[in-house]
């Protein structure tokens, strides 16, 4: 089974693109609304301006169906209120699909003994309804420190589900981001060879 996650992010965008997706996520809910989608927000980054990206749950029958419809660039008009006078009123913001197994080769390869698990209270945004009761989950991998925090479930179990899920996600965006690094620097050094100083001379 997949979760049907959609992340709304403002990438390397200024201050007006992170109030875009502020705009967007307001756009989003309401919608979801119109369409019976019951859309949750499952992580959020938030900043002084807005949120630098938004990380969704969409559930429905129709959800899959409506999601397709907003996937891609968005672009929200206004006039900058950050800058006075400034000429631009284009701001874009991409939205984009993640669908994550609950359950596969990734989720089994997490050692459990890696994963802090820690009940808590449910907070801020929630959405359509937030969760008011302590099933709330904040979840932490140890050896990588990256941590979740999970309510849009209504039972602890499920929660620890769907936090065990997004963090192998992230390990998984993780080793890409690493594996494209490594690309780079291979790449890299077939323009910075350096011109004498050798490490070692071959004679022939």
């Amino acid at each position: 089974m997949l979760l049907m996650l959609v992340q709304i992010t403002a990438a390397q965008g200024p201050a007006e693109c992170e109030r875009a997706v502020d705009i967007a996520l307001r756009a989003m809910l309401r919608d979801a609304v119109k369409h019976g989608v019951d859309l949750q927000i499952v992580e959020e980054n938030a900043t002084t301006f807005g949120f630098k990206s938004v990380l969704l749950q969409a559930r429905g029958d129709a959800a899959s169906g409506w999601l397709r419809q907003w996937e891609g660039s968005v672009q929200c008009v206004f006039a900058s209120p950050f800058r006075p006078g400034h000429r631009r009123k284009n701001w874009f913001v991409g939205i984009r699909r993640c669908e994550v197994p609950e359950q596969g080769a990734s989720l089994d390869e997490l050692d459990e003994s890696d994963l802090r698990f820690q009940a808590c209270r449910a907070s801020g945004k929630g959405g359509q309804h937030v969760n008011t009761t302590d099933s709330a989950v904040h979840a932490t991998h140890l050896p990588s420190g990256i941590s979740v925090k999970v309510m849009t479930e209504r039972s602890q179990h499920a929660n620890k589900r769907l936090a065990k899920a997004l963090i192998a996600m992230k390990l998984q965006q993780l080793a890409e981001q690493s594996a494209d690094a490594a690309r780079h620097d291979r790449n890299q050094q077939h323009w910075s060879l350096e011109r004498g100083n050798p490490v070692r001379v071959l004679r022939e």
